[in-house]
């Protein structure tokens, strides 16, 4: 077939200059990239050519983890094949392709989840600002690098317990509610829920929406001050208005902290990504900013991706 042997890596400097994506912005920034498609053949994804949710990003990105020929398998049968990826706070890195290409595998290896599944292997190097993450206790590792899975999975105790149990565990000692009380609103807060639950916190948190369990779960998170926020199809279960204020809370968030997202929805990429790396079979077919794998990819495997041909 065709599609068997995927090319190999060709890198793109993405480098640390702001994203091409330009123009003042009010709110959320409106852009349209010409509809045009990266062969030129004119069949590129409609959805080149619609608004993108953007908020205005600093000028400088800090590199928070890095992946140095990272290679996992399954029971020695290979999952992901020797990627090499940055993964910067001020930026969204999304990581794309069709289903058991190891977007998920090599996202959960970035908090050695990966490695509570038996017959799992890992090659390579992880670091976090500059450590090996194989050095740093798996517990603490996941408070610094947390993770949001697809289904919500509120805790079945209320809205205020959901955050305070996470603070709880954190210390030698367990601190009382009014203790906890600043540290619980600022989470909610920040995963923009407080304004929606501040008059039953103490309801129970599985009588929220969907939308809103999902974003409870993501200020459990950040109760523990995280480095970076990985989230694996965190909308796929969702209705579109539940995605929208997730999606505007990602692009939000990347100034707080490093987000990495997995997601087979290449119009979600599309709005919120500032960076995309494409995988196919294991491997990292091409990595670059949003703009040029959505507009001009190098690779043509990566054109046929997001050009529909397959997937």
């Amino acid at each position: 077939m065709e599609f068997l042997t995927p090319p190999p890596v060709r890198w793109l400097d993405a480098g640390h200059a702001p994203a091409p994506e330009a123009g003042p912005a009010t709110g959320e920034e409106q852009r349209r990239e010409p509809a045009t498609s990266p062969n030129g053949n004119g069949h590129l994804a409609s959805f080149v050519s619609a608004p993108r949710r953007r908020a205005p990003a600093s000028q400088f990105a800090i590199d928070r983890m890095e992946l140095e020929d990272v290679s996992i398998a399954y029971a020695q049968k290979p999952a992901v094949k020797s990627v090499s990826l940055p993964v910067r706070q001020g930026e969204v890195l999304a990581l794309i392709g069709p289903s058991g290409c190891g977007k998920t595998t090599l996202l959960r290896s970035l908090n050695r989840l990966t490695e509570l599944t038996r017959g799992a292997s890992l090659q390579g190097r992880i670091t976090l600002d500059g450590v090996d993450i194989t050095t740093i206790e798996p517990t603490l590792l996941r408070r610094r690098v947390t993770m949001v899975f697809q289904q919500p999975n509120p805790f079945p105790m209320s809205v205020f317990d959901n955050i305070a149990y996470v603070l709880r565990e954190m210390g030698s000692r367990r601190p009382r509610k009014r203790a906890l009380e600043g540290p619980v609103l600022e989470a909610l807060d920040r995963a923009g829920l407080l304004e929606e639950v501040r008059d039953n916190l103490d309801h129970p948190a599985l009588r929220l929406s969907g939308g809103q369990q999902q974003r409870l779960c993501i200020a459990r998170a950040l109760a523990v001050q995280p480095e970076v926020l990985l989230l694996d199809e965190p909308c796929s279960a969702l209705d579109p208005q539940s995605t929208q204020v997730i999606e505007d809370l990602i692009v939000r968030l990347r100034e707080e902290v490093a987000v990495v997202i997995v997601t087979h929805n290449l119009q979600q990429a599309y709005r919120i990504a500032d960076n995309v790396a494409f995988m196919y079979l294991g491997e990292l077919v091409e990595y670059g900013t949003v703009g040029s794998m959505f507009g001009s990819p190098h690779q043509q495997r990566t054109k046929d991706y997001v050009s529909g041909a397959f997937g």
